[in-house]
């Protein structure tokens, strides 16, 4: 039979292994959790953007509005320069 000392040694092992291996499945979790967050809230955007510029084309939103709309908005160059602002 194995000594006290030896099987509590064997025990806290386990133990630190059980702990590790539960800390990476929460990092998994979050980053899943994470993934698909990002995911829905870019599929959100897509919506809305459909959703005014059939708007705009359909006239119930004056171009000239989602212009400024547009304008006031985006301050980086590169997504001002896709719509000619």
């Amino acid at each position: 039979m194995p000594k006290l000392s030896e099987r509590t040694e064997t025990l806290e092992e386990r133990l630190k292994q059980l702990k590790a291996k539960q800390q990476r499945v929460e990092a998994r979790r979050r980053s899943l959790q994470s993934r698909r967050a990002r995911r829905d809230d870019t599929r959100r955007k897509i919506l809305v953007g459909a959703i005014v510029l059939a708007k705009v084309d359909q006239g119930a939103i004056e171009e000239a509005q989602l212009r400024r709309w547009l304008d006031s908005g985006l301050k980086r160059t590169d997504d001002r320069s896709l719509f000619e602002l």
